[in-house]
């Protein structure tokens, strides 16, 4: 049986369901979509980026305490809670003078890089800038179909001359991808009405990954897509993705350069540094979700009642198996009930919440070590005024 088939059959059986249990169907929006071209200008930027911008762990409501020092104190021999990085901005146009504006109901984005969006059928068009002054950066994406001149990644592959121009593009350098949107990269029969895959740096993927250069990719069924100029799904009322994972900032291309700007910033000298010492190599494994810890996150905020598609994606080594817990509410995850769910590196999924249950709630990875080294955030269900 087809794929399209499949989906059919799916579609078919949860529109049975609803009609017997007197639910009215959030299935698709009955309107024809016709695909287009969607075009984002993203460049690779260096910043410096603050994982606790409060200045508190904003999960407990209190100052640091000792375990959370040994990660975001900054001193003499600690490089603090801002380093140096490379992350994904996206821009205007072309020119990438103005950076486009992050909605308000986006802003927990934090370091996770620009959302790309497509419809099954559409074309994908990245015009990347790397705007590194050192470093050679691309963007390898997930999911999509894409030619060799697209992939984004440098290997003994075959290709040679203009054929590389995507592996690694130069400091201050552009490249144009050109990704289509096949039915292989939508939802599949038993997944929701859209789906996340990552995109990522792979020029020398465990620096650039450190370094920052995350992002996601969604894709909504061209049969329940519900602003099609937005390709937002329509049987959602808002969405949220969080990438949890450990940036090991001891293998981020900015390490040197974190020393000797911060370490000097901190009253230290970057002479007597030695990056190879256990205290110090811990205390640059930053356990964020997109980019903040100990609850610095921005709060997304639910309405009561609503349904929020959540999506998740993780990065990093062996430790990075994370199991996102949420307080007071439930998911739907792949038609099961749950309240965690499981996440592995570079691996994605989605979960969906109906939220009954108001109030400001936590949420966290449940490892362990992970807690203890601030994973973890709050979300807000907020009641209709």
């Amino acid at each position: 049986m087809s794929t399209r088939n499949l989906r059919s059959v799916a579609a078919l059986c949860l529109a049975l369901v609803s009609l017997t249990s007197g639910c009215s169907s959030s299935e698709d929006s009955g309107r024809p979509y016709t695909p287009r071209t969607r075009t984002y200008y993203i460049a690779a930027d260096e910043v410096d980026w603050d994982y606790a911008p409060s200045g508190m762990d904003r999960l407990m409501g209190m100052p640091f305490d000792a375990d959370a020092l040994v990660f975001v104190e900054p001193g003499p021999e600690r490089i603090g809670r801002v380093y140096k990085k490379a992350l994904y901005r996206e821009y205007t146009d072309e020119t990438f003078t103005q950076l486009k504006e992050i909605p308000a109901a986006w802003q927990h984005r934090g370091a996770l890089g620009p959302i790309i969006r497509g419809v099954v059928g559409d074309t994908i068009e990245v015009f990347f800038k790397n705007n590194s002054t050192d470093y050679s950066y691309a963007i390898h994406p997930h999911g999509v179909l894409y030619k060799k001149d697209s992939e984004g990644a440098p290997y003994n592959d075959g290709t040679t001359g203009a054929d590389r121009a995507d592996d690694d593009v130069a400091p201050g350098g552009t490249h144009k991808y050109v990704w289509q949107v096949e039915e292989r990269s939508g939802p599949g029969p038993l997944d929701p009405s859209s789906v996340a895959w990552l995109y990522h740096s792979h020029a020398d993927e465990p620096a650039d990954t450190n370094a920052g250069l995350i992002g996601l990719i969604i894709i909504t069924d061209d049969e329940k897509v519900g602003d099609a100029d937005l390709a937002t799904p329509a049987d959602v009322d808002s969405e949220v993705a969080l990438l949890f994972t450990v940036f090991d900032e001891n293998i981020s291309w900015y390490l040197q350069d974190n020393i000797q700007e911060k370490i000097t910033a901190n009253g230290g000298d970057p002479a007597t540094i030695d990056p190879g010492n256990e205290d110090f190599i811990e205390s640059n494994l930053m356990h964020n979700i997109n980019g903040f810890v100990y609850g610095n996150l921005p709060v997304p905020q639910l309405a009561l009642g609503g349904r929020t598609r959540w999506y998740f994606t993780a990065m990093g080594t062996e430790v990075d198996i994370h199991t996102p817990h949420f307080h007071a509410n439930t998911l739907d995850w792949h038609g099961n009930m749950v309240d965690t769910v499981e996440v592995f590196p570079a691996s994605t999924t989605q979960a969906d919440m109906v939220t009954d249950n108001p109030g400001i709630w936590m949420f966290h990875c449940h490892v362990n070590d992970h807690i203890y080294a601030g994973m973890g955030g709050r979300y807000e269900v907020v009641a209709a005024p």
